[in-house]
């Protein structure tokens, strides 16, 4: 006898887990994560968090129809014990409510994904479960020379090797599907990881456009922060485990604080790499032209982007799109990203922002020193960069986009058919239509 596959579900019953899931903030760490889960309960779709801790100091937050559990607060877990604790967690939840998938968006969710079978659901996962952005941030200190080449190429062919076999690998095998931000990123994902294409789903996830209105400089904090009144000023925001990505803005801010005695550095965070950045920050006396605010809360970052003239951030470690360089996207800022990281897939060299390889220090002053010189170029940069923040980070549009790959998965993966669209919504009927091109 053959027995009738069950109809894909209108209404889902939806996992996220994550280390960090921040309920406010607009710069925060995966700040598309808040809005994604609202925008999905809002549609009747069942939300359920499963993350480590948040300032709130709170086990369990109920908000706009998303549940979050806080499963390391007050707990004596260590995070390398999460996703174990996740599997619990999970599996005492499951056998009340069954769910139908799983978006893990690191990798704390592979320990639900090594059983998805046994539970029935489909598993995905974000491209931040892989080790991929230690490879971006080895290609982000490469320079163009011969030595630097032949470095960055073994480098390269070492981390790939060691963190494919070492934990990728097993990994994408508990994957049913992969989202990533970037066409880079698919790239990689079928050449190297040898990770089917099908499979992958790109989704460009940034951050809440709805709460994305401009601000004005703060001469507040501009006074708090020590700032001359003709200070034009450049920041960024680091967790200080990096110390070349600063290092190569310290030395490129020398050169534009030789020219421009009343430019200021503000570098917002904090890390286990603070005193090495004040110790190259000395060795370059610039004592005086360089502010560490320290920890900024991510309710707060906003307003020290707002005092920026240019906003850099050289990261290449994340696979993802930097909420931060967003942020000041939509602020009007004009920004300064790595070449090798995924924000290249959103800015426009020249047009809305600049592109530099972060070891190239000789064109990063001379890109900042060329703003500081030309007010007109930064405010027609600026107004093009909120455009194209604005344009692309519609909530319901990523929304739509994370819904489709949503169903394509269950019924590759999970077993269900394709419904009939007259028997739903309008939404739902746009996207089931969908499922059938």
């Amino acid at each position: 006898m053959w027995r009738t596959k069950p109809e894909l579900p209108e209404k889902l019953n939806l996992c996220f887990t994550a280390i960090r899931f921040p309920i406010l903030g607009r710069a925060a760490d995966h700040g598309f994560l808040w809005p994604i889960a609202r925008a999905l309960a809002k549609r009747g779709h069942s939300v359920t968090v499963l993350a480590w801790k948040n300032p709130q100091g709170k086990t369990l937050i109920k908000q706009d129809g998303v549940t979050a559990y806080f499963l390391g607060q007050d707990k004596p877990y260590s995070l390398r014990d999460f996703p174990q604790v996740v599997f619990s967690k999970f599996s005492e939840l499951h056998e009340q409510n069954p769910f139908h998938l799983v978006h893990s968006i690191d990798a704390s969710g592979y320990e639900v994904g090594m059983r998805r079978r046994s539970f029935g659901v489909a598993m995905a996962y974000g491209v931040d479960a892989t080790q991929m952005s230690q490879l971006f941030s080895i290609l982000g200190m490469s320079q163009e020379s011969l030595g630097s080449l032949l470095r960055t190429s073994l480098a390269l062919v070492y981390k790939f090797l060691t963190t494919f076999y070492g934990k990728d690998r097993k990994l994408l095998k508990t994957a049913d599907a992969l989202f990533v931000t970037s066409p880079q990123q698919q790239i990689i994902l079928e050449r190297y990881y040898l990770y089917p294409d099908y499979k992958t789903h790109r989704v460009p996830y940034g951050i809440e456009i709805g709460d994305l209105s401009p601000r004005e400089k703060s001469d507040e904090l501009r006074q708090k922060l020590g700032l001359p009144p003709d200070a034009q000023t450049v920041v960024t925001i680091t967790d200080m485990t990096e110390l070349a990505e600063v290092k190569n803005l310290l030395v490129a801010f020398e050169k534009v604080a030789i020219k421009k005695p009343s430019a200021r550095l503000i570098i917002v965070g904090h890390g286990p790499l603070r005193f090495a950045i004040e110790t190259e920050m000395l060795n370059l006396v610039l004592g005086s032209r360089v502010i560490f605010t320290g920890t900024v809360t991510n309710q707060l970052l906003p307003d020290y982007i707002s005092v920026a003239d240019i906003f850099v951030n050289l990261s290449s470690r994340t696979t993802g799109l930097e909420p931060s360089i967003l942020e000041a996207m939509a602020q009007e800022k004009v920004v300064i990203g790595s070449e090798v990281s995924a924000i290249a897939t959103i800015v426009e060299d020249g047009s809305d922002g600049y592109l530099v390889r972060p070891a190239d220090t000789v064109s990063l002053s001379s890109l900042m020193l060329k703003i500081f010189a030309d007010p007109e170029l930064t405010q027609n940069m600026g107004e093009a960069a909120r455009k194209k923040v604005i344009d692309l980070f519609d909530t319901d549009k990523m929304v739509n986009q994370t819904l489709l790959a949503y169903y394509r998965t269950l019924i590759r993966q999970a077993g269900y058919r394709s419904p009939r669209v007259t028997e739903h919504n309008n939404s739902s009927q746009n996207l089931f239509s969908q499922l059938r091109t």
